[in-house]
């Protein structure tokens, strides 16, 4: 004679990043065959779309091990709708019975009902950000103006990772840089406006929205991909993504857009570069003082194809070490 089944204890994992009720097809049939539907959270977020789905759900604290074991005996099964932190004094209890060596336990799965999306843990920052910015005294009061600076010493600090070749710098950096998106997006949905918005111009704006305008901005940009032009080679795209940022900006001039406040080295490249692109022949300025030779100089170090302020940052981390050294490091 068969020994009677001991029956099935399911631990449904769901994620908070994904919409409730997204549930896979494995994870609905095992709350609909169930004998049992447990969940210790009344608000957990899925509960109004397991009722609206006909699943019967008891809310109370975990049961206790040994009585759900008697329960299931006979081959019931019970699913346990688990919270975000997972229910470890169940599973903890289980476990010590098991290890008693007197109790027929019960098959025990563990079925993920949602799974995480790439990207999914960014919705996560945005309701930290959310948080910080109600309830932190200093970041509630920060500015676009005041964090202007905390920007850009971020992205120098991201190139330095970058040139350093370190690869945990370099996620630590880029995650800085995140954050400057997702706080500047932050104090932008507050609705005010920044400076030089004249009569209210450029209402508040969300983090959806920054990314909505670069999605659309990539697709437009990107008609090699998304649309029905061809480029075979990355100068190609580059004369695409010319021509639609061209179209769009609708520019008057190839200096058009190039931000003056970046450093002198990589503005001198980048105008030059305009310049060419555009193939104008334009003297270059003279006069006294370095300037003039500077520029020439960066603007050389770019017709020949290497990056001016990367190759004077590299010498002057060069000029850095035998300090040091002259030091005695």
């Amino acid at each position: 004679m068969n020994a009677p089944s001991p029956g099935r204890l399911v631990l449904l994992t769901t994620s908070h990043r994904v919409a409730p009720g997204q549930l896979s097809w494995p994870a609905w049939q095992a709350l609909h065959q169930a004998d049992r539907v447990l969940c210790a959270d009344p608000a957990h977020p899925q509960l109004p779309y397991l009722r609206e789905a006909g699943v019967e759900v008891e809310i109370a604290a975990i049961p206790d091990a040994a009585d759900l074991v008697d329960f299931l005996a006979g081959g019931r099964t019970a699913v346990l709708v688990q919270s975000g932190e997972g229910d470890r004094r169940l599973t903890d209890a289980l476990s010590r019975l098991a290890g008693s060596g007197r109790v027929a336990m019960p098959d025990l799965e563990l079925l993920p009902g949602a799974y995480d999306l790439p990207g999914a843990r960014l919705i996560d920052l945005v309701q930290v950000m959310d948080r910080i910015r109600e309830e932190c005294p200093w970041s509630s009061g920060q500015t676009h103006e005041g964090l202007a600076t905390y920007a850009m010493e971020e992205a120098f600090e991201l190139i330095e990772a970058i040139e350093e070749g370190d690869r945990d710098a370099l996620r630590e950096e880029l995650g800085d840089v995140l954050l400057q998106v997702v706080f500047h997006a932050r104090i932008a949905e507050d609705g005010r406006p920044a400076a030089g918005d004249e009569e209210g111009d450029g209402g508040p704006f969300s983090i959806d929205d920054v990314a909505a305008a670069l999605i659309d901005k990539l697709v437009r940009r990107h008609p090699h991909v998304f649309g029905d032009a061809v480029a075979e080679t990355p100068q190609e795209v580059r004369a695409h993504w010319l021509r639609v940022k061209g179209e769009e900006k609708e520019r008057t001039s190839v200096t058009d857009g190039v931000p003056v406040a970046q450093p002198a080295l990589a503005l001198a490249a980048k105008l030059a570069s305009r310049a060419r692109a555009a193939g104008l022949n334009v003297p270059l300025p003279e006069g006294p003082g370095p300037g003039p030779a500077l520029l020439a100089l960066a603007v050389e170090t770019e017709r020949q194809g290497a990056d001016p302020e990367a190759a004077l940052r590299e010498s002057a981390r060069r000029y850095r070490e035998a300090i040091r050294a002259a030091e005695g490091h």
